[in-house]
């Protein structure tokens, strides 16, 4: 299943996306279930919002694909570098991206997002797929300024804006093989695999529950292929997961 978040005359509802309508849910599908009702919409009257945005936290993780830490000047960790985000960071599909103040660097990162379906802690590899709800399409936009001169990634990671999510969440999907690519105004410049990840999804998810008890609707970042790059003003981003779609923003 695809489950949105749509916007119709500033009235925000949960949606079951098939092919080129969208359904109507009752209530929130974290907590109540997928409940479709008889109110369907065309797909274009709707608008997309970001699919969730998370009752407490993003868990990034960064490094987690060899080539790409190598690309960043070094060889990965032993175990992927976890950071927070907060939920103010989360932007729409089609939403602007816009740099902050502090900074003219920065780098788009497309990634696999896991979207927490129960409450947990310390769940074993083996169990992680009990607690997701489904999965989505992230841009882990990157303010390398900040990032190289705060020797921390706080304000260059969680920045208002710098979490593209979208363009929904598909709960039926096997997250350990999927083809992911991001391109630039139509230029292909990320082509990875998400076989390829060094920690897969399960141990990403023992991993950040043996940190923080993780909530429903919380999102994991997974990490990015190699190919990052800087964005200008007045180009179009677009990440494609194989199963799920493409994730598309225009930087002001």
């Amino acid at each position: 299943m695809r489950i949105a978040r749509c916007v119709i005359d500033d009235d925000p509802f949960y949606g079951l996306v098939e092919v080129e309508q969208v359904i109507e849910l009752a209530g929130d599908p974290f907590f109540h279930g997928v409940q479709p009702t008889q109110t369907v919409h065309a797909l274009d009257d709707v608008r997309l919002v970001a699919p969730i945005i998370p009752r407490s936290k993003v868990v990034g993780f960064g490094k987690n694909y060899a080539e790409h830490a190598r690309e960043m000047g070094g060889e990965a960790p032993a175990r992927p570098v976890m950071f927070l985000i907060p939920n103010t960071a989360v932007l729409g599909p089609g939403e602007p991206i816009r740099f902050p103040d502090f900074s003219d660097e920065i780098s788009y990162e497309g990634e696999l997002a896991v979207v927490i379906g129960r409450i947990c802690k310390d769940v074993p590899p083996e169990n992680a797929h009990e607690v997701v709800f489904g999965y989505t399409i992230a841009n882990d936009l990157t303010a390398r300024d900040a990032q190289r001169n705060d020797g921390q990634w706080s304000r260059a990671k969680g920045f208002d804006g710098s979490v593209p999510l979208g363009p929904w969440i598909e709960t039926e999907l096997d997250p350990d093989a999927l083809a992911i690519t991001t391109t630039v105004d139509g230029k292909t410049v990320q082509d990875g695999n998400t076989r390829d990840m060094l920690t897969q999804v399960a141990g990403l998810i023992a991993q950040a529950s043996e940190a923080f008890t993780l909530l429903p609707g919380d999102v994991l970042l997974t990490g990015t292929p190699a190919g990052v790059g800087l964005l200008q003003e007045g180009q179009t981003v677009e990440v494609t997961i194989e199963g799920i779609g493409t994730l598309s923003n225009r930087v002001m």
